[in-house]
């Protein structure tokens, strides 16, 4: 392939719900563009983006997928994203790496959560934004309906370039808004035959001229004097001001097409070569600062010194782990050395390529802005800076949701546990929205995901990937025990059984201690109990402490005085004293009050005004405790509460279920909080039929 120039290059992400014709989008884009010569389909499984046999199993996607065409001299890198929320980790990857966002929305459906998630996550990183409403042919499709609907909700900043011309029910093409002329479609090549627009169809095409119009009139104080005179704006001005209007943001515009027909497909590349902005649009890059704080450095791709950012990593079973980056300062040539400025350790990057879906694509250099791929670099992990400068930039990480939906990892068969560890510790370093706990109070290994599909697509690939059988269980829960009630109470091991004997009495007083863990004092008198043996009475109650009296957990703030007690001058040694306080424990705290405590955490609930009442009804049947309720900057309410643990195992799904996927939730322990005494019979018997 030639070399390609950063003035060259657009770097997009496709964004939006899922359903909505992402992948479909990049396959007609890839087909017009001739690199491939049939049109892939999702339901059959043969797109060049949905290559993961788990993608082409379930007929969605899971993982974000590189797509680079040329177009009218332009380098145009798709980023292809999932729209599961599952996957969300996937898209603000792509996002990070991108330029530019174009957010696909179903001409059916209109609006959906996806579309707004697409919209929020683009507006966060500083990127801008165009609509692309896809499936405009089919007979159920409203454009106008969803064009007014963005309209609304987003501003008069949306500025629509192409509107579908329908005839009776049936759309025949679609008028170009800055042209103002028809395309009509004659073959599902995504050839069109251009025209002057009929009359029958010149108020529609006015009304929504009149809106373009209005939309580039915001980008400068000329285009509006001209726009409230009346004066005419003409068609170079007008694709200047689109031109510019979408590097700065000022104008987000709306495309329509039928990507399974290739319709409106090309005129969109066309718009996307020559009015998105190229990665150096944007003339600075954020670098986390000494402070810790984002700081803005220059992009320069003149640099003698190569950057360059990871932003994705694969774990291929063949070809090892394959890290995906953006060049963000200078160019890139291969055998090129850089420093990881993380780990501080040296990368030789022996091979440079970049993949179109799985297709590997050798080349010898990558210009400023472009996007590529390495295999096998040995510590260098997503979110890294790689570069050949002193200086130790780093460039601001993609920012990840964190998991709070929680299995406990259960092996099908024994000895299966050392292909689950590297199975897992490979899936580890490719998704960072997946945490992989060895907890060792539950005594179970626990997987943390961002819902119910993102783990189970985990387990199907610790199989497939890694020969590695798990099934997937509800993680039990950390519970303590505690006592309430003082008690005096008498331990005594007595042994003896020829030679020398056992003999350890103790008298203890507990209560319920301050401290987390044991408060051990003594207050023997006259030598009762020797000095000598008080650390053995000590040690002997934190040794018991490690299980309850109810139902086996561990019991923590409890205070034992050691008041008196008594002791053979040959048979008392350390261990008959740590025997008789075990004895004394074992006998005094079921007298003692015991109760059960729960961990608790505190809830950050983040949701549209109209969901705060199911929100709140939702929490009531958790057992939470609702503390208020606060206003958050995006214009959400915050619900603020505290939630035993137990109860939230499924809280993610519930939550997106709730709110259609609006809510978004914190969640961090605070304390442990006494269980009712109805739970506590409940966690009595399953661990007696536990331990059974």
């Amino acid at each position: 392939m030639e070399q390609v120039y950063t003035k060259s290059i657009r770097n997009v992400a496709l964004l939006g719900h899922s359903g909505g014709g992402k992948t479909s989008l990049a396959e007609s884009m890839l087909y017009i563009s001739r690199l491939t010569d049939r049109l892939g389909n999702v339901a059959d499984g043969n797109t060049v983006c949905d290559y993961d046999p788990e993608e082409v199993k379930r007929g969605y996607s899971i993982s974000s997928a590189m797509a680079p065409l040329l177009w009218n001299g332009a380098k145009i890198n798709i980023l292809d994203t999932p729209g599961f929320f599952d996957f969300e980790g996937e898209a603000r990857q792509c996002v990070r790496a991108a330029d530019a966002a174009i957010i696909v929305v179903d001409g059916k459906a209109g609006i959906e959560v996806g579309t707004e998630l697409a919209w929020k996550m683009a507006s966060e990183a500083g990127i801008p934004k165009a609509f692309f409403i896809n499936r405009f042919d089919d007979g159920e499709a409203r454009f106008y309906k969803v064009f007014g609907a963005i309209r609304e909700k987003y501003g008069v900043n949306v500025c629509p370039i192409q509107i579908p011309i329908i005839d009776g029910d049936t759309v025949i093409g679609f008028a170009n808004l800055v042209e103002m002329c028809v395309y009509t479609f004659e073959k599902a090549t995504g050839e069109y035959v251009r025209s002057s627009i009929p009359e029958k169809f010149a108020d529609v095409c006015n009304e929504y001229h009149a809106m373009l119009l209005e939309a580039i009139a915001q980008t400068s104080d000329e285009l509006m004097d001209k726009f409230f005179n009346e004066e005419p704006i003409s068609r170079e001005e007008a694709l200047e001001a689109i031109h510019q209007g979408i590097i700065t943001g000022d104008i987000v515009p709306v495309f329509c097409g039928a990507a399974l027909k290739n319709w409106g497909i090309k005129t969109f590349l066309d718009t996307i070569a020559e009015s998105f902005p190229r990665p150096t649009a944007r003339k600075t890059e954020k670098v986390i600062g000494n402070d810790g704080a984002l700081e803005d450095i220059a992009i320069d791709p003149a640099s003698a010194d190569t950057s360059i950012f990871v932003f994705k990593t694969v774990a291929d079973p063949f070809v090892g782990k394959m890290s995906f980056f953006k060049v963000m300062n200078g160019s890139l040539k291969k055998d090129a050395v850089l420093r990881n400025t993380t780990t501080g350790s040296t990368e030789k990057l022996n091979k440079i390529f970049f993949l179109r879906g799985k297709k590997q694509v050798d080349v010898d250099e990558l210009a400023c802005g472009d996007i590529g791929v390495v295999a096998k670099l040995g510590a260098t992990n997503t979110n890294d800076t790689l570069t050949t400068s002193s200086a130790n930039i780093k460039y601001a990480p993609v920012a990840y949701p964190k998991p709070y939906f929680t299995m406990a990892v259960k092996p099908v068969a024994k000895g299966d546990e050392d292909r689950i560890s590297t199975g897992i510790a490979r899936l580890l370093e490719e998704d960072l929205t997946l945490e992989y706990v060895n907890n060792s109070e539950t005594k179970q290994l626990t997987l943390s995901g961002l819902g119910d599909i993102h783990l189970d697509i985990v387990v199907s690939k610790l199989k497939n990937r890694f020969g590695a059988n798990v099934e997937l269980i509800k993680p039990k829960i950390a519970y303590r025990e505690t006592i309430k009630k003082k008690v005096d109470v008498e331990g005594k091991h007595k042994k003896q059984s020829g030679g020398s004997g056992q003999y350890g009495h103790v008298k203890i007083t507990f209560s319920p201690g301050e401290e987390e863990g044991l408060t051990f004092t003594e207050t023997v008198f006259g030598g009762a109990v020797p000095k000598n043996f008080f650390p053995a009475v000590e040690q002997g109650i934190k040794d018991a402490m490690q299980k309850g009296v109810l139902a086996g957990y561990p019991v923590v703030r409890l205070a034992a005085n050691l008041y008196d007690g008594s002791y053979h001058d040959v048979d008392s040694n350390e261990i008959s004293f740590k025997l008789a306080a075990n004895i004394a424990y074992r006998d005094g705290l079921p007298q003692a009050n015991p109760v059960i405590l729960e961990p608790v955490g505190e809830l950050k609930v983040y949701v549209p005004d109209n969901y705060v009442g199911d929100v709140m009804g939702d929490l009531n049947k958790r057992r939470g405790r609702v503390m208020g309720i606060d206003p958050a900057e995006d214009g959400t309410q915050v619900v603020l509460a505290e939630v035993p643990f137990s109860e939230m195992t499924d809280y993610v799904i519930s939550l997106r279920a709730a709110t259609q996927g609006r809510g978004r939730f914190d969640f961090d322990f605070i304390r442990y909080d006494e269980v009712p005494a109805s739970i506590t019979e409940k966690i009595v018997q399953e661990a007696k039929k536990e331990q059974n």
